[in-house]
């Protein structure tokens, strides 16, 4: 037997104690020692000369479709195209058919998951104006990272759109919250602005930037009243993220890398339904905002917000076309090759990535490269160049809005507890993914 089970030697490892050359040792799932270990043995040893070693990368939200959709996708084929991507940990969404909003759906999304995990995983209960008073006890169900809240139209009765409804599921629990911040009211207001228009160019227009502001003012008014953290999902507007550098004692929030990259209405012309997410992805003044809200670390983290759908579905006649894009395979190119165009450093990349999913969400062990953390580590190839192609895609949809982009900065290999689950773009054994640990 070796000294350790997995020595990383020669990366560039980016740690809480700064960037440096340095060798990794990995025992029992956690990571050991860093620095010189010299003529230590491992049972198994990675030469990553020439690679940096990041701590795990988190994608805090995802919708991987089971129960309910398994022809979009499954928690196996998610996780499989997260560890591809360079991710060793996700946080799944309550919007399946059934809704999980129960101990007994929690449940069984836990049993779903068990042998068929590629990485850890934690999974959001949703909250809904039936089970609000039960929402205390159902957020530290182990492995539940806390409360997913629908302020705008959502999946069955996954909707909270009411501020007295919102008033009870803040009162109930105190783990942060997760909001999708859209005003219910505006959106079927507004609808028929889609309708008339027939194209995915409304999407923008018919979930405006006030749709999206109006919400976020109300919910987090209500959450200071409460005291109840929150966590604003995907914003899209530079209003939001002006609104929300005022109240960073209250609400966290995120960005989608796809809001980063696409711009309206030239997305929309080009790619069609395959880019309608909601919110929609708004034009380059927003764009710009939202890079400013990164530059200006009001951002706390990025997310995929992957929720696949198949191309058939897509090809209906808009608005009865619908939103989400398969992402979580993507996530973690995309943010490379923003730090070689000199948009970020790698450590606010690592910010973006690791270590801010895992401080908003209490996730144990996890977005640290430190001595006594888990051993998950996104090993990559910051000069590494490739195009996304469909058929790269392992999501069930078989498809990405970002085929034919060239992207400078790949994952190599993907460390879980200090299982190597793949390797130059090959899943290594067989799923070892289990529930993470939440404060």
């Amino acid at each position: 037997m070796g000294t350790f089970d997995l020595i990383l030697r020669g990366g560039t490892c980016v740690t809480t104690r700064g960037t440096r050359v340095a060798d990794v040792g990995i025992r029992g799932g956690e990571v050991a020692e860093i620095g010189d270990l010299g003529q230590s043995d491992g049972d198994q040893v990675f030469d990553a000369t020439g690679l940096h070693v990041l701590p795990g990368c988190i994608d805090p939200q995802v919708h991987f479709r089971e129960p309910g959709f398994p022809d979009k996708e499954d928690l196996e084929s998610g996780m499989h195209a997260a560890v591809l991507g360079g991710v060793t940990a996700v946080l799944e969404m309550p919007n399946t058919v059934p809704t999980t909003t129960s101990l007994e759906r929690m449940e069984d999304k836990f049993r779903r998951a068990e042998g068929r995990a590629w990485c850890d995983y934690g999974f959001f209960v949703g909250a809904s104006p039936g089970n609000a008073e039960e929402l205390a006890e159902l957020e530290r169900i182990p492995g539940c990272p806390g409360v997913k809240i629908f302020m705008g139209s959502s999946t069955g009765s996954l909707l909270v759109e009411h501020d007295s409804d919102l008033a009870r599921v803040l009162a109930s629990g105190t783990r942060r919250c997760a909001v999708h911040a859209e005003d219910e009211e505006r959106l079927k207001e507004r609808r028929a602005i889609a309708e008339e228009a027939g194209h995915v160019r409304a999407h923008p227009e018919w979930r405006d930037v006030e749709c999206a502001l109006k919400a976020t003012r109300r919910v987090v008014a209500l959450a200071r009243e409460a005291g109840r953290p929150l966590h604003i999902l995907h914003v899209t507007t530079a209003e939001e993220i002006t609104f929300l550098a005022g109240h960073k004692d209250v609400a966290t929030c995120e960005v989608p890398p796809q809001h980063l990259t696409l711009a309206a209405p030239d997305c929309y012309e080009r790619f069609g339904t395959r880019v309608q997410m909601n919110p929609p992805i708004r034009d380059v003044r927003h764009q710009e905002g939202l890079w400013r809200g990164i530059t200006d670390h009001v951002v706390d983290c990025v997310a995929s917000d992957h929720a696949p759908h198949l191309l058939e579905e897509k090809a209906r006649t808009y608005p009865e076309t619908p939103s989400g894009m398969p992402g979580v395979q993507t996530i973690i190119p995309l943010m490379l090759h923003y730090v070689n165009a000199g948009r970020m450093s790698l450590e606010h990349m690592v910010e973006l990535t690791s270590a801010g999913p895992a401080r908003i969400w209490g996730m144990e062990g996890k977005g640290r490269l430190e001595e006594g953390a888990d051993a998950d580590l996104s090993v990559v190839d910051l000069a590494s160049t490739r195009t996304v192609t469909d058929d790269w895609i392992v999501s069930k949809c078989g498809w990405t809005p970002l085929d034919g982009m060239e992207l400078t900065g790949w994952p190599v290999a993907t460390i879980v507890r200090g299982n190597v689950v793949m390797r130059d773009g090959e899943t290594v054994g067989s799923p070892i993914g289990r529930p993470a640990r939440f404060s």
